[in-house]
């Protein structure tokens, strides 16, 4: 097979698999927000975890991942028909492959879909899937550049990369549902993964024999994953609710400050509602765009609005939030008032005024950011 041919081959394959998520995309433009909700609930998130958690145990050799029989002789028949070197044989190859390995990429993929349904731009949807679909093909069409001459020997490395994927399918199973869990189950989930590592890393086997940089820099990798794994669990087990921050304790001589349970919202369902309050208000108003299904709204609240000093400043605002979860024609004229494509938004008016031009908060702002944001309106 010569270079040319291999290089032609792998692009069919590839173009075969762009045409699939440019269709994604440009379906994703077209329906817009209401994708948007369906793609962040939790029972497909859920959904998506567990398919990915069935797929690791099968990295893991818990079991073999491998179709029934009767599909399989079918598909098989229908491959038959197929002659592998032919360009559009393989283009067709590339395009079901893309439909089978879709959940193998679900975060990445949903968190594209989500973002191109809440623009509504069709044309930014295609391009962007195709765009990232080619993306994914370059380790491929790099292979078919050389003929196959890149591809690595078999050998136990091929085991090792098995395993390691089947951590990184379980980690990717965990970000998936952190919005939907509680902050405790998170640390013990994480705990627990960083010390899978650790064990896959070899941190039980005992002394080694060998001396090698390798083998040290393992041996050290393998520590400090033990480490990490316990302070998760200990962080679980002591009340904590931040996988980053697992030993943080929250101490105050001064009494307990403000905390994401103690920060209320005051619902408005309508602009005629918003508008009344924003008026009858003495101090600043904070106006948050909220939904149960949005991923980064439940990552605001769990991550920016817990954080203490956040809330201390958010204390001096009149707190306002506009549930648009049922995307309803009330929700939607909300957002459109606003020029939003959906939540999460915040937004800042003055006292008895306007918006604060230039304020708005926009996706998930980690707190220190947040913070710098508040700090001038309140001042």
């Amino acid at each position: 097979l010569s270079r040319g041919r291999s290089f032609s081959m792998a692009l069919s394959y590839s173009l075969g698999m762009a045409l699939v998520y440019t269709g994604m995309g440009i379906t994703a433009g077209l329906l817009g927000e209401g994708l948007a909700a369906y793609l962040q609930a939790p029972w497909l998130l859920a959904s998506f975890a567990i398919l990915l958690v069935l797929f690791s145990l099968s990295m893991f050799d818990v079991y073999q991942l491998q179709m029934p029989a009767s599909l399989q002789s079918r598909l098989d028949s229908v491959n038959g028909h197929f002659k592998g070197g032919k360009f559009l044989s393989v283009f067709l190859i590339g395009a079901v492959s893309a439909l089978i390995v879709g959940p193998c990429v679900a975060a990445p993929l949903a968190g594209a879909l989500i973002y191109i349904s809440q623009s509504g731009d069709v044309t930014m949807g295609g391009v962007a899937l195709f765009c990232m679909a080619m993306g994914m093909s370059v380790p491929l069409l790099l292979t078919g550049l050389s003929a196959g001459s890149l591809l690595p020997r078999a050998g136990q490395w091929m085991t090792q990369l098995k395993v390691f994927f089947g951590l990184v399918l379980l980690a990717v199973a965990i970000w998936m549902v952190t919005p939907v869990l509680p902050g405790n189950v998170l640390l013990l989930l994480w705990g627990a993964l960083a010390i899978l590592g650790a064990m896959y890393l070899g941190i039980f086997d005992g002394p080694t024999q060998n001396h090698s940089f390798r083998s040290r820099f393992t041996g050290m990798l393998a520590m400090c994953l033990l480490l990490i794994g316990l302070a998760e669990l200990v962080g679980a087990v002591s009340g904590a609710q931040n996988p980053l921050q697992p030993l943080a304790l929250a101490s105050s001589t001064t009494g307990p400050a403000p905390t994401a349970e103690t920060v209320r919202f005051r619902r408005v369902a309508s602009v005629d509602e918003l508008q009344q309050a924003v008026a009858a208000s003495d101090r600043p108003v904070m106006l948050d765009f909220y939904a149960d299904w949005c991923v980064s709204c439940k990552e605001m609240e769990r991550f920016t609005f817990s954080d203490p000093q956040v809330a201390s400043l958010m204390d001096r605002f009149t707190l306002l939030q506009a549930d648009v979860t049922e995307n309803n024609a009330q929700d939607r004229a909300l957002l459109k008032t606003f020029g939003l494509f959906g939540p999460p938004g915040i937004l800042f008016f003055q006292a008895h005024g306007a918006e604060l031009n230039g304020s708005r908060v926009i996706g998930f702002t980690p707190a220190d950011k947040f913070i710098a944001t508040l700090s001038p309106l309140v001042n």
